[in-house]
């Protein structure tokens, strides 16, 4: 348990434990709202790598034979519960993520690609800046899980080999230090203290 300190002045005190942070974190995870599914015309443009299978070719050229130059879809979602841990300057968690890659067909079936495991390690600092509360989210680690990254069917029968995993990781947070985390710093503006 931690006591607060006494106010002796107009002052905001803000304390968040654990139990708090990996709660909200629980329920999150269990209502399914940590999930996000992109379309090839989601991505913005000056993103390096474009959801289609020509774009997929450097990391499996097999992908593009097949499926030529056909739209993808790219579906996200955290697999466990995140865990969060409260030291005196930041949030800290780590992120237990899985993305799938699907081929879209003209008749909009999904055909599955492949399906990489990456684990994510981020640092949350809270910021006051005169009235104004906000904070800053950063990128300290980004792991592929190789022991569950698999061919989705039916690509484990067909022959087809597993996309270079090196690159895609690389491209990955090349991506997310690029445009995710400014994403999310934009999203934790600083908002006025009532």
């Amino acid at each position: 348990p931690k006591t607060l300190p006494m106010a002796h002045e107009p002052m905001l005190l803000l304390a968040v434990t654990e139990l708090v942070a990996n709660s909200a974190a629980f329920t999150y995870f269990t209502a399914g709202a940590l999930r996000r599914n992109f379309s090839s015309d989601m991505l913005p443009r000056q993103f390096p790598l474009q959801l289609r299978t020509k774009s997929m070719e450097v990391f499996s050229p097999q992908l593009q034979e097949r499926y030529p130059d056909q739209p993808m879809e790219l579906h996200l979602w955290a697999r466990q519960q995140p865990l969060l841990s409260c030291h005196p300057d930041a949030l800290h968690g780590t992120l237990f993520s899985s993305a799938e890659a699907f081929v879209v067909l003209p008749n909009a079936t999904r055909v599955p690609a492949f399906l990489l495991n990456i684990d994510a390690n981020v640092t949350g600092k809270p910021t006051i800046t005169r009235n104004r509360l906000g904070g800053t989210v950063r990128l300290t680690g980004l792991v592929p899980n190789p022991g569950h990254t698999r061919r989705a069917p039916p690509f484990p029968t067909s022959g087809l080999p597993l996309p270079q995993v090196k690159r895609l990781e690389t491209l990955l947070k090349f991506g997310l230090w690029l445009f995710g985390v400014p994403r999310a710093n934009s999203k934790c503006c600083p908002h006025p203290v009532p």
